[in-house]
């Protein structure tokens, strides 16, 4: 089923869930598993409220909350970068639930490499030295879908864009994942897409723009606000303001680390 078909929201919603298994390596709760609706079958990602771990600079809310919030927000600007995503109840009690993306493994989208093997048009990040001191660069594709998403997160102020986070979709499609540190009200934007620092925003985000803003001040605002403070909706409105009056890709605000740890 395409992750885009309006009806997948519906089955994610309503479906009956069975977990398979976990991601280990995930630091919170992070269940695999299946849903099922009227004979319609998803994968899908399952992570319990139950199972998130306190975060002191994220005391608001849940981690879960933030996921959905990112979700609507990307839908509302119709980037459509999130995979589909909702709130509700499942076997180990509420916890978020969002379609699994399936990969193309054979597609990279961020690398880190020798600054000789950088791969044409795209474009450098940082660079550092490996643990053998050898020269290396932190570096990402330049994509339509990426400088979207490069956008998405400074609205959301995504604190952990790693490039595990990026996903090339089997069905050819980009895909932003794991969004629970979102939506705070101090600037805690770490992300690896910074390729684009300084650069006037494409019309195509600007677009996406001008529609998420439409969307605010038609009730997104309370919606979004059913999952995180009314502080951090109103910051989440400031940072949507800000880009359409500057129309250019920000910098690192020089306030904490600039790209979350580790990279991926």
């Amino acid at each position: 089923m395409d992750p885009l078909d309006p009806a997948v929201p519906g089955v994610l919603r309503d479906g009956r869930i069975e977990v398979t298994g976990r991601l280990v390596d995930a630091s919170n709760a992070t269940l695999y598993g299946a849903v099922t609706l009227d004979g319609v079958d998803l994968r899908c990602v399952y992570k319990p409220i139950r199972g998130e771990r306190p975060l002191w600079d994220f005391p608001d809310g849940t981690l879960a909350g933030r996921e959905v919030a990112s979700f609507l927000v990307s839908e509302a600007a119709d980037w459509h970068v999130v995979p589909p995503t909702v709130l509700r109840e499942g076997p180990f009690g509420p916890g978020m639930v969002q379609v699994w993306v399936d990969t193309d493994e054979d597609r990279e989208l961020v690398t880190v490499c020798a600054p000789a093997d950088l791969p044409a048009g795209w474009l450098g990040v940082l660079r550092a030295r490996d643990r053998l001191g050898e020269p290396a660069v932190l570096a990402h594709a330049d994509l339509p879908e990426l400088r979207a998403m490069a956008v998405f997160d400074v609205v959301a102020n995504n604190a952990d864009r790693k490039g595990g986070h990026v996903l090339a979709g089997a069905d050819g499609r980009i895909y932003a994942v794991d969004h629970g540190l979102t939506l705070h009200t101090e600037n805690k934007l770490r992300t690896v897409l910074w390729g684009w620092t300084g650069q006037r925003l494409p019309d195509e985000v600007l677009a996406g723009l001008r529609k998420l803003r439409a969307a605010l001040d038609d009730g997104l605002c309370e919606t979004v606000g059913e999952h995180v403070t009314r502080r951090e909706v109103a910051a989440l409105s400031s940072r949507v303001d800000a880009l359409l009056r500057k129309r250019r890709y920000p910098e690192p605000s020089r306030h904490g680390p600039a790209i979350p740890w580790p990279a991926f």
